[in-house]
């Protein structure tokens, strides 16, 4: 028997570009999951949204509280434009903005109040999904890998190149995935410190050289000898990443190749056996970055359409949603370190 549900995802990650906003179709058979995405766009982030999210977490618990409001109210006009014209889906799953994330206190907290998301656009809204994990003592991330199982499972790994970089993949059974480190909001912030919002066509990183000095304190962050699970946020980023950088009085451009080679001998480190690595986000249209990756590791690197690149994450973060609604496993404890596998989201209707 053969099920279908249309679903929109939404998301917004730390490197604030901006929400991406994927509409896929679902289906279900006794073979498996298929899904379509019938359309896809990214809405940017004006100056002023940059400024809010990026200074939200100096804010008071009453201005978070107004913010969480006003953030919401705003993703529910942006899905109702993107939405003129296009096929109702049944539910929205929307991931929010992350303000903070630190499990080992047991808290993190997206920006977008799940209840006036649903108000504003009328359509049943899934929102909240990392929560529930927290709760049980684990991450609370990553929460793609169900989605890398279910829908992607033909690769024997799944890259993808974000904010942080974090990778999943199958191991005795079980899927293993955590992030392996920073990847774009480190790459994005010395851009923008030369007036652009990222390394385009690898300019800057082509112009430098590698510092081997800075490129061992790198490697050697205590982060990286921990054992999975785990993730970061971009309170490591500010406390442990940006320190180090100062430290050194590299150009710019030396410091962006370095990075470049450490987030590709970082990949390298955790691809422990050949075979084919699916590679999404925003890096894998860095061609000097995805060079390195390809010769620091292993895995035969596999670069997907443009739609799969830049919406993968929005795509399963609407099939998490799908999931929930259908009181099914959408977190695994494996990968999150929680107690038990769970389901996350808060449904909210309208």
């Amino acid at each position: 028997m053969k099920e279908s549900i249309i679903a929109l995802g939404l998301m917004s990650g730390t490197s604030l570009d901006g929400i991406d906003l994927a509409l896929c179709r679902f289906e279900h058979t006794n073979s498996g999951w298929s899904f379509l995405i019938e359309a896809a766009e990214t809405v940017p982030y004006s100056a002023e949204w940059q400024k809010k999210l990026k200074e939200a977490e100096k804010s008071t618990a009453q201005e978070i509280l107004l913010l969480h409001n006003e953030y919401a109210r705003y993703t529910g006009e942006v899905i109702n434009r993107f939405l003129q014209g296009k096929t109702m889906p049944q539910l929205i799953a929307s991931h929010g903005h992350t303000i903070f994330h630190q499990p080992k206190k047991q808290f993190t907290f997206q920006l977008g109040n799940g209840t006036i998301i649903a108000a504003e656009t009328g359509i049943k809204t899934i929102a909240d999904f990392r929560n529930m994990d927290v709760a049980l003592g684990g991450q609370g991330a990553p929460l793609v890998p169900i989605g890398d199982r279910l829908l992607f499972g033909e690769y024997e790994y799944c890259l993808n190149l974000g904010g942080f970089a974090n990778i999943s993949y199958e191991e005795e059974e079980q899927r293993i995935a955590f992030d392996i480190g920073p990847a774009n909001i480190v790459l994005n912030y010395l851009a923008q410190q030369k007036g652009q919002e990222y390394d385009k066509n690898s300019l800057i990183a082509k112009s430098g050289q590698v510092d081997n000095a800075l490129l061992n304190e790198l490697n050697n962050l205590p982060f990286y000898a921990e054992k999975p699970p785990k993730s970061l946020g971009k309170e490591w980023l500010d406390s442990e990443m940006i320190p180090l950088l100062e430290k050194y009085s590299l150009s710019l451009a030396n410091q962006m190749r370095t990075l470049y080679e450490h987030v590709a001998i970082q990949i390298g480190r955790v691809i422990h056996l050949p075979g084919k690595m699916l590679v999404t986000g925003g890096g894998a249209h860095n061609p000097l970055l995805m060079n390195r990756i390809a010769a620091c590791s292993k895995a035969e690197v596999i670069i997907p359409e443009k739609e799969i690149i830049d919406f993968k994450e929005a795509l399963i973060f609407a099939f998490l949603g799908v999931m929930a609604n259908r009181h099914e496993i959408n977190c695994l404890s494996a990968v999150t370190g929680a107690s038990r596998d769970n389901t996350g989201g808060t449904i909210y209707l309208p």
